[in-house]
């Protein structure tokens, strides 16, 4: 009976902090809206709030339209609002590079390590000789593909539509209709059809970003960790789980240090 009290009373605290919160969030609204003579959307209010670091006001050109704008330019890249499109781009290809490059090397490695397959381990993969091309063809085919499709999207950021124009890309521009710049779409990069609608697609964009980052801060560990172990993750991985208390990463790099 005492238990059941106990968490009644405990519940009904809980409850009353929550209602208080949101009476005085509301409160806070709603003088926002009066002093400014202006509606206040609650919900959008809020949303423009978060910032990286709580408390924090955002610098005044990140106003939080972008997907994933949290207020971060501690550097002040993003003052010029030409520089800040140009970045805004950037980091969304690296993003994807980023994300492909993590599945890529979390695929290959665990294949490797479960000796499924003989390959080499990812920071060593650019070394490896194949027999159907030689490293010379590979490089030459890898600079006319990333070339074109690296000017192709140049072009579409310096004029927006313009490589969806009739008679641009050998009458193949219906299949690969851009969307907007850094957002491709048609059959053939948009396969399954998401976010027809770019303009409005705020949660989609938001969620690619933030995977996007979180590959980029991946890739990195990656490079430390082939750095300092000379392994590859699944390796690093394994030899934590079978001794989890001394294998970290405290230890591997003050082992490495001395």
């Amino acid at each position: 009976m005492s238990v059941f009290l106990r968490g009644g009373i405990a519940g009904g605290f809980h409850l009353r902090s929550r209602v208080s919160s949101a009476v005085i969030t509301k409160r806070r609204i709603s003088s926002v809206g009066a002093v400014t003579g202006r509606s206040v959307n609650p919900a959008a209010a809020i949303e423009q709030r978060a910032t990286w670091l709580p408390g924090l006001e955002p610098p005044p050109y990140l106003d939080g339209k972008l997907a994933g704008d949290y207020g971060f330019d501690p550097l002040g890249l993003g003052e010029d609002p030409k520089s800040l499109k140009w970045y805004v781009q950037a980091e969304l290809v690296h993003a994807r590079f980023a994300m492909l490059g993590v599945a890529g090397i979390l695929f290959t490695d665990l294949l490797r390590t479960t000796g499924i397959s003989n390959l080499p381990v990812w920071y060593e993969a650019g070394a490896t000789k194949f027999d159907f091309a030689s490293t010379k063809t590979l490089i030459v085919v890898q600079f006319l593909l990333m070339g074109f499709a690296e000017t192709k999207r140049y072009m579409d950021f310096v004029s927006p539509g313009s490589q969806a124009a009739e008679g641009t890309f050998f009458g193949l521009e219906a299949a690969l209709e851009g969307l907007e710049p850094g957002y491709p779409g048609g059959p053939l990069l948009n396969p399954l059809g998401l976010a027809k609608d770019i303009k409005s697609a705020h949660d989609w964009k938001l969620k690619e970003i933030k995977n996007g980052r979180l590959a980029m801060m991946a890739m990195l560990g990656f490079f430390v960790q082939a750095s300092v172990t000379h392994t590859g993750p699944i390796d690093n991985l394994v030899e934590h789980l079978s001794n989890p208390w001394h294998k970290t990463i405290i230890q591997t790099l003050f082992t490495s240090a001395s």
